[in-house]
């Protein structure tokens, strides 16, 4: 074995740490032991070591059962594995995790499987956003300081898969992902129904006294039917797709059903092909190139995917230090359709999107639309991938000249006074009624205020109001959760109406639609002009010419900020979340910590013994 699994500076600190030792001597062109223990991998700095440090190194581990020759010159590969009794979609990766080990085995690698903080969308509070550095900055922190020479990520829910990828892209050792694939169709009377997407509907229909307490019951029970994620093209579904596209998980992978025993297949597989780019030195810095984040970004629009991902891309590309920017989201996709038709933006299920082709079958589809000869972890190009793939129904994949909807319908950016570093909207869940608006806006100080008003049938509201929310950001609710799709108000249900232009910091589910302008920045916690808007002002909303303003006079807006002053954020005073309101940034900048953005490489500290 001759990979090459160290950089310069990384050589040069092992060697240092070696010749401190009092360690054998280290090769300068590999920076590990010249010893008859192994070459050239970066856990031999641990392993073949004669003296002390590896004696306590290979001892421990021997209280594992392992054989003499797990020490001598095999890669040594990680699997996180974001399992967890609280995480509902990613349960099934524990034993997902036991076919990534046959593969590693089989092609001469040595497993090691360890956990990391897991965090569940549907029961975090007060969002799983919250933690999705935290799962960064630990999986980066243990992938760092172990002797490792290779990583399979083993992910699926909403933060999990962004998490793995920012935590194991900043060490930047050899990395697969693998996500755990949608759950199966929900059922309900004889139709299919969608995880989130349908929850919305089924909840709003029961506040306007259109369905019963028993109805939903019934739904609630027969709608997670199976393991696995979102299977609808919410944020866990796009991000598995779209990491897909960016290089990163093995092709065609995505969509499988988390029940599918193709996917034990692919982890089997993937086993195999981590070991293999150990030997190939394939790094994630070799495939998350500015032209992979574009291939990313289109293919989101396609699928007609979450605004969620422009977070996580966002926040991805600073860490690696790809240039990419918030406007990039809406300049890249004005020639791109949305060809999926997938709810919340169309019909169907993730099982349909498999058996219609999945992802290779939309790669193919979209062809000269995405950047065809980008690397990817199977040491071959994106359309050599892809190529030829086939797709069995175009009412699910649709082609180029019959889109579910037409070009420009992806995310659009606005910006304007009330948005003066953007704010985001998907397109292809808005009412097209309401994409140019004016109205009167009422506004709300915190989630829990405009829930309580939302069911009072005296509140002044009508159709045409706009409903702002604020104070739900990174910073100020803290975490920026997913209630930026607000429940309508019941008064305005109750007239047959199901959308308003609804404004916020906050984030919305992949899974939800609606004419919601999300991710308002700067956020009203940090001061934005979205803390000095009042009930009553007018806000205009220009989708096609990308504005977001309020009609308020500039002198009016500074005398509103002289009265301004931050309001507490709960539970920021400990902890966690002492430390994230302090250091996050803004949604334009990926929500991630400042002191996180750049990789911090994979240089082997010095030694514990």
């Amino acid at each position: 074995m001759s990979a090459r699994n160290l950089g310069k500076e990384e050589r040069e600190a092992a060697a240092r740490a070696a010749a401190d030792s009092g360690a054998a001597p280290v090769d300068s062109a590999t920076g590990v032991p010249t010893s008859d223990w192994g070459e050239g991998l970066r856990s031999q700095v641990w392993f073949a070591d004669p003296g002390k440090t590896g004696f306590m190194h290979r001892s421990w581990l021997r209280s594992e059962g392992l054989p003499d020759d797990t020490f001598e010159g095999r890669p040594v590969i990680g699997i996180a594995n974001s399992w967890s009794e609280l995480t509902s979609c990613n349960i099934h990766l524990r034993a997902l995790a036991e076919h990534v080990k046959r593969g590693i085995w089989q092609a001469g690698g040595v497993p090691f499987e360890f956990p990391t903080t897991s965090a569940g969308e549907p029961l975090v509070r007060p969002t799983a956003m919250l933690l999705r550095n935290l799962i960064a900055m630990d999986l980066e922190e243990t992938l760092r300081m172990n002797p490792l020479d290779g990583v399979i990520l083993l992910a699926g829910c909403d933060k999990t898969t962004p998490a793995y990828m920012m935590g194991a892209a900043s060490v930047d050792l050899p990395t697969l992902l693998i996500t755990g694939g949608p759950m199966l169709n929900g059922k309900y009377r004889g139709t299919d129904i969608g995880s989130g997407t349908s929850v919305w509907r089924f909840t709003e229909a029961y506040r306007a006294g259109r369905i019963s307490a028993g109805d939903v019951r019934e739904a609630e029970a027969c709608m997670a039917r199976s393991q696995g994620h979102c299977m609808t093209m919410g944020t866990a579904s796009t991000m598995a797709c779209v990491s897909e596209y960016m290089g990163l998980q093995l092709p065609g992978t995505a969509a499988l059903g988390a029940t599918d025993s193709r996917r034990a297949t692919a982890a089997h597989l993937a086993g195999r092909r981590i070991v293999e780019m150990v030997r190939e030195d394939l790094r994630p810095s070799k495939f998350l190139t500015r032209e992979a984040f574009e291939n990313g970004v289109r293919a989101n629009a396609a699928l007609g995917g979450s605004t969620n991902a422009v977070i996580h891309l966002l926040a991805l590309a600073r860490r690696v230090g790809v240039e990419l920017t918030l406007d990039d989201f809406d300049t890249l996709v004005r020639d791109i359709p949305v060809l999926a038709d997938l709810m919340p933006s169309g019909r169907f299920l993730m099982e349909e999107f498999q058996d219609a082709g999945g992802t290779a079958g939309l790669a193919e589809t979209l062809g000269d639309l995405l950047h065809r000869d980008t690397l990817t972890v199977t040491g071959r190009t994106l359309g050599e991938n892809y190529e030829g793939a086939p797709v069995w129904d175009r009412e699910v994949i649709r082609p180029l000249d019959n889109p579910v909807k037409p070009v420009g319908s992806g995310i659009a950016v606005l910006r304007g006074n009330l948005a003066p570093r953007g704010a985001v909207i998907k397109q292809s869940a808005a009412a097209p009624e309401l994409m140019s608006h004016r109205g009167r806006a009422l506004v709300w100080d915190s989630l829990q205020d405009y829930l309580a008003d939302a069911d009072d049938d005296s509140l002044d509201v009508k159709p045409d109001d706009i409903l702002v929310v604020r104070n739900v950001g990174p910073k100020g609710y803290p975490g920026m959760p997913e209630v930026g799709n607000l429940p309508l108000p019941r008064k305005i249900l109750e007239q047959g109406i199901t959308d308003m232009v609804r404004i916020s910091d906050a984030r919305m589910s992949g899974t939800s639609y609606g004419t919601v302008v999300l991710h308002v920045v700067p956020e009203a916690a940090a001061g934005g002009p979205l803390a000095l808007v009042r009930t009553g002002d007018t806000i205009v909303l220009d989708v096609p010419g990308r504005s977001l303003s309020m009609e308020v006079a500039d002198d009016e807006l500074e005398r509103r900020r002289s009265h301004w002053s931050p309001r507490a954020v709960p539970g920021s005073d400990r902890g966690w979340t002492w430390l994230y309101t302090r250091h996050v940034t803004q949604a334009d900048e990926g929500a991630d910590l400042d002191f996180l953005q750049g990789r911090s490489g994979a240089a082997v500290g010095p030694q514990a013994f």
